[in-house]
């Protein structure tokens, strides 16, 4: 028995220090690729070249910045990885018998694309709050929104802002205007299936909702 429990303990050990090593080193060294970026290529039945290049946060639009934190998470500066507020709304409007939404973060999201698979599992969530921890302990802010941006799905086989900017709208993506980044944060519920150009009267829709947010919302600051 002991040695099984000595076994458990220098598993978890060796676990929490390979896992923070893995989150201190992406503090500076870019991320070459991602698991869903396999997975995606591994599950094609005619597997196309990916689409992805890396650039920093400051060669990427304030449009498209803005655009992703007011589609998907708008207490981003300000909340620790996890937004209790929209977790809370999330459970209340499932017990006033509307469909489960998601309340998932920036961070959140980042640490799933990131370190872990995407398929759902109690044990995926845990791990998944258990990176967000990490990251926003270990990162900055601006860090955790240059990964994201330089990592999520936005489009088949499209993953990062410039990949995408340059196939929707054949531009870098620090030239990307408002109208443009807001639709490329529509299709970001499900990036497979919407196009951000030409839009679908959905995604026209929730580009003109994004639109609008971004004009709530005000200037972009890391500061607070």
């Amino acid at each position: 028995m002991k040695k099984i429990f000595r076994f458990i303990y220098r598993s978890f050990l060796a676990f929490f220090i390979l896992s923070v090593l893995w989150v201190f080193i992406y503090k500076w060294i870019d991320v070459p690729a991602t698991p869903l970026m396999g997975i995606r290529n591994f599950q094609s039945e005619n597997p196309i070249p990916i689409k992805h290049q890396w650039v920093p946060l400051n060669d990427i639009s304030k449009n498209l910045q803005l655009a992703v934190i007011c589609s998907e998470d708008q207490r981003f500066i300000a909340h620790n990885g996890f937004d209790t507020k929209a977790i809370q709304k999330a459970i209340l409007a499932h017990k006033a018998g509307k469909r489960l939404r998601g309340a998932s973060t920036i961070s959140q999201q980042t640490a799933k694309n990131v370190f872990l698979w995407p398929q759902r599992s109690w044990v995926r969530k845990g791990l998944e709050s258990y990176f967000t921890f990490l990251i926003e302990t270990l990162w900055s802010k601006e860090r955790i929104l240059e990964i994201y941006l330089n990592s999520i799905e936005m489009g088949d086989e499209i993953y990062g802002a410039e990949a995408a900017a340059k196939f929707w709208f054949n531009k870098s993506s620090k030239d990307l205007n408002a109208n443009e980044a807001a639709a490329i944060a529509a299709i970001l519920p499900n990036p497979r299936k919407y196009l951000a150009d030409p839009p679908s009267n959905y995604v026209q829709k929730r580009k003109e909702w994004i639109l609008q947010q971004m004009r709530n919302y005000g200037s972009l600051s890391f500061s607070e």
